[in-house]
This record gives structure tokens, sequence and C-alpha cells, in this order.
């Protein structure tokens, strides 16, 4: 697949997120849209590896320095350190006060496709965080919230990295031609990030996030019914992941 095929694939990525997004569709609708959206936002992922092993110019490792403000930055940085995660990058948390950085490895196209979702999803957490009601019995309107919030970004990475493995294993099969090409591809582009992050960073810790609020349940119900993408991530409004390039 050459550069303006992978480019046809991602627009059709956008439209199907534009009409799932539609008033007018019912939820079953909106909910098969999402799916094959995620489908072919997973298979774009592989067809852009693919064609960066014939032209590595096409599609080169790089890295951003992400600066994530408060309110709620540790529960934003879970949710992009997540998402990257599923789309094959590799994100270093930092300290810094107030908020949090974020140091993010990955294959250009990866960054991009992290930049589409973490953009669309913030959104989406943000309005259904608005409408969600916090139980009178709740103890401490905040921790729900949080908890919430967690549960939210939870669902959605959960839905993702399953299209991803869902695209992986379909390229990479016994029936798919070049299965075995395929996942040399995608496991030296995996080899070539994780050095690239330990040479930055040799020794890390896994980061733990804990909540104590009641509202995951809730929070997570809502993140399995969140497009994961949308077409809002376009010239009409700037990118959430502004970081410096590296």
């Amino acid at each position: 697949m050459n550069t303006e095929a992978s480019g046809r694939l991602l627009d059709r990525v956008r439209k199907l997120l534009a009409k799932a997004e539609d008033e007018s569709v019912t939820p079953p609708e909106a909910q098969a849209l999402t799916a094959k959206a995620a489908q072919l936002m997973a298979k774009y992922g592989i067809d852009r590896a693919l064609l960066a092993a014939d032209r590595p110019e096409t599609d080169e490792p790089a890295s951003r320095m992400l600066d994530i403000d408060n309110p709620w930055a540790r529960v934003k940085a879970h949710l992009l350190c997540g998402l990257g995660s599923a789309l094959r990058c590799q994100c270093i948390l930092l300290s810094a006060r107030p908020g949090t950085r974020i140091h993010m490895f990955g294959y250009a196209s990866d960054l991009e496709r992290a930049d589409v979702l973490y953009t669309s999803v913030l959104i989406q957490m943000w309005h259904g965080l608005a409408g969600a009601q916090v139980p009178a019995w709740s103890r401490s309107p905040r921790a729900w919230r949080r908890s919430w919030l967690l549960g939210f970004a939870t669902a959605v990475i959960s839905r993702v990295r399953a299209a991803e493995h869902a695209a992986a294993c379909h390229a990479t099969g016994p029936g798919a031609a070049d299965g075995s090409r395929t996942a040399l591809v995608l496991a030296d582009r995996a080899a070539v990030i994780r050095s690239q992050a330990e040479r930055a960073y040799p020794v890390t810790r896994t980061a733990r996030v804990t909540y104590s609020g009641t509202g995951y349940r809730d929070g997570y119900a809502e993140g399995q019914r969140a497009d994961i993408g949308t077409t809002r991530l376009t010239r009409e409004r700037g990118r959430e992941l502004t970081g410096a390039a590296s």
C-alpha cells in the first residue's frame, strides 16, 4: 500500500466516525460504525508499518515531550499512556508540577494514531463526566468523578487494544499473505521503539493509578460506548499532543 492509499484508508475511518456521531444514528448503528472504524484504524497502522519496511523514509522513529495540565492530569496521563501502549508506542511518565510530563516514543504513524484517539476520547470523556450524576450517597463527589474517569479511560484503552490485537492476528495468521514478514516487521518496530526508550531512560518503574471512589463501573460502561476516534481532529481544532517532536 502506498502513502496515497493509506491516506484514503484514514479518510474512510474519519467518515465512518462522522456517521457514528450523527444524532440521527441509533446506538446499535453507531456501535457498528465505530467498530468498523476501529478495525480500519488498526489496519492503517499495519499498512503503514509494511510500507515503511520497504520505504523507511515514510515512517521513522520519533518522540514527543508532552505536558499534561490539570485538572485530572494523572487520569489524562493514564489515558494517553494506555492508548499509546495499545498503538505500539512507549510512554515514560515524568514528574512535573503542576500537571504531568510524558515522554512518548513511537513511529510517526503510531504517534499520529495516538493523537487522533487521545484528542477525540478526551473530549468525549469530559462530555460524559458532565452528564454523569454523582450519587447522593457519595461521601466525596471528587473521588467519585475521578473513579468514573478512570473507568471510562480503562474501557476505551481495552477496546483499542482489542482492535489492534485482532488486526495483528489477522495480518500475521497462517492464512495471511506475507504473514511471517508482517510479524517480523511489527516485532522489529516494537524492538526499535523499546530500545529508543531504554536508551533515554535506562532505569524505570511501573506507575500505578489508584482510586477510592465508586464511579468506576459507571465510567467503564460509558467508555464502552465511546467513539475511538473522530473527524473533529482536523483543521477545525488544534491537536492535544502539541509537545515538541524529537
